[in-house]
């Protein structure tokens, strides 16, 4: 297996700002992120989105049962400090009392403020190199608290998940600033700062997509 992500294929030959981004591809039936100006559209198979529906759904019955201020969206657009550049994480958990302070929320569901954004996941595609790469940067310098790689395949380079590679999940948790990532695979139990009383296994996850 190839250590190199494939490129995102923009299906624009010009670059967007954030504002023309905004005005034009969310309301269509294309499924597309801004990267550095340009328009990719987001192409995930059926293990992909079945993963990212159940972490969706095992987020919000926790939310629940803990009777927390939390929410998980349908879909949300993150605007990262980086020009040009706007993402739909495949799950985020957001903090009901701050979208207050999100100018863009009502009528357009952006999220501009890490604060905002208590956990935000990227179930892992052959792009791995955006997941593992700009999003990371990106979440990072945004504040946001904690960001899960839900790597079911084992496509990331082996600096990113280890050797030999498998199915991992990197949990990252912003300490100082940056964040440090921990390794979760096969036997382990996920171990989250957002939801700490959450009881969910890597094999829990990766059951989803065999």
């Amino acid at each position: 297996m190839t250590n190199q992500p494939s490129i995102a294929t923009p299906i624009l030959d010009r670059s967007l700002s954030f504002e023309e981004f905004l005005d034009t591809y969310p309301d269509r039936n294309q499924r597309c992120e801004l990267i550095d100006g340009a328009v990719c559209e987001m192409l995930p198979t059926g293990p992909h989105e079945d993963i990212a529906g159940f972490l969706a759904a095992e987020f919000s019955i926790e939310i629940r049962r803990q009777k927390l201020p939390l929410s998980v969206p349908k879909s949300c657009l993150v605007k990262p400090r980086t020009p040009q550049s706007g993402y739909f994480p495949d799950v985020a958990i957001l903090d009901r009392d701050a979208l207050a302070l999100e100018p863009l929320w009502p009528t357009a569901s952006v999220i501009q403020n890490g604060e905002t954004i208590p956990l935000v996941v990227e179930v892992v595609s052959t792009n791995w190199g955006d997941d593992y790469g700009r999003k990371c940067v990106d979440y990072e310098a945004m504040g946001i608290a904690e960001y899960w790689t839900v790597d079911f395949r084992g496509l990331g380079a082996t600096r990113y998940i280890g050797s030999p590679k498998r199915p991992t999940v990197t949990i990252f948790q912003l300490e100082d600033g940056e964040y440090r990532g921990e390794r979760f695979v096969s036997g382990d139990r996920l171990v989250s700062g957002a939801l700490p009383e959450l009881s969910l296994s890597a094999d829990e996850i990766f059951a989803i997509a065999s």
